[in-house]
């Protein structure tokens, strides 16, 4: 009867501890708002992991602490405790119930998986560039973005490459991650479900600037979003119209901000990743074999589309990625904003 009411008694703390320790987790607020169609079947399965947490920890802990207070040593007790070889059926049970718990989670997150992976054969496409450290979104309508712009409640497929290391998709509203490894075209399928201005940052250790390699995800809706298209796309053209002419400063200054330029290439002569922009122009630069050249139209040209041609002393080869998307045109419009830079 007294053995009975110690199992009683543990039984509610463990239920008391199990569902406080449950609120205070919830509480704390462990997960940003959910802002994809994705994120429901995502937070149900963290929030299902999230009470057994509490339950396991509660089962632990109760009848530890509990032990430690009612059966502890009395003063001037000298008696030996009963001596048990094992049991049997317990040790079934704490070994079959668990392997049971294990295989319904995997059942669980299968199925989990298999919701956020529906395909939408309407989905509208965006490619998406990473690279060493920035992200560029490459819109069917001809244009190139360093924000990422979606309509809400409509599914999206990012087909990401990256153009030089290990990189990984991350939007910690959308819940969904994934890495984009360098010669694959890694496929992201989200269906934003939140309007509102978020974040993409790159979850995988990717370099010295990694910690900054993160763009705008902006969620509008439908109407606006066709209006930001038809604008950016307008623009486009035109300034594909326009870039067949002179070269231009401000539009190589455009596209320093939004082609990632200004990860690695300094414009106040503080040294980055790579050589500062500042009165790099006309200068001598000495190169990792030896040799010296001027900084001249066609040295800059070739260190855009060819970086690994001349490398400058005191910088790793290689770093740089490739820039080839860039036409001619948008090419001699950073070298005119570099000759700017005095």
């Amino acid at each position: 009867m007294q053995n009975a009411r110690h199992f009683v008694l543990i039984a509610v703390l463990v239920v008391i501890v199990a569902v406080l320790t449950y609120l205070g987790l919830d509480a704390i607020g462990l997960l940003p708002v959910a802002a994809s169609a994705q994120s429901a079947p995502i937070d149900w399965l963290f929030d299902l992991e999230l009470k057994l947490i509490a339950f396991f920890f509660a089962l632990i802990m109760v009848p530890l602490v509990y032990s430690l207070v009612v059966f502890r040593r009395k003063d001037g007790d000298e008696t030996d405790a009963e001596h048990i070889e094992g049991n049997t059926g317990l040790e079934i049970t704490w070994t079959a119930i668990p392997l049971l718990i294990v295989i319904a989670l995997g059942i669980i997150g299968a199925d989990n998986l298999r919701q956020v992976r529906i395909v939408d054969p309407q989905a509208l496409e965006v490619k998406v560039v990473a690279f060493q450290w920035g992200w560029r979104f490459e819109y069917p309508q001809g244009f190139v973005s360093n924000q990422l712009y979606l309509p809400v409640d409509q599914q999206v497929v990012l087909k990401m490459e990256s153009q030089d290391v290990l990189h990984s998709f991350w939007v910690p509203e959308f819940r969904v991650k994934q890495d984009i490894v360098p010669g694959r075209v890694e496929e992201y399928r989200i269906t934003p479900s939140l309007v509102g201005e978020y974040k993409v940052r790159c979850a995988e250790i990717c370099g010295a600037s990694h910690a900054y390699m993160e763009s705008p995800v902006v969620v509008v809706s439908q109407a606006d979003y066709d209006q930001w298209v038809n604008i950016r796309a307008e623009a486009a053209k035109a300034e594909a119209l326009a870039s067949a002419g002179k070269p231009d400063a401000t539009r190589g200054e455009k596209l320093y901000q939004e082609s990632g330029c200004k990860a690695c290439h300094s414009l106040d002569g503080s040294k980055g990743v790579g050589p500062t922009w500042k009165g790099l122009a006309g200068s001598a630069r000495k190169l990792a074999d030896g040799s010296t050249v001027t900084a001249n139209q066609d040295y800059l040209a070739e260190s855009i589309t060819l970086p690994i041609a001349k490398t400058v002393e005191g910088y790793p080869v290689n770093a740089m990625p490739n820039f080839g998307y860039l036409t001619d045109a948008q090419v001699a419009d950073l070298v005119a904003f570099i000759e700017t830079l005095k």
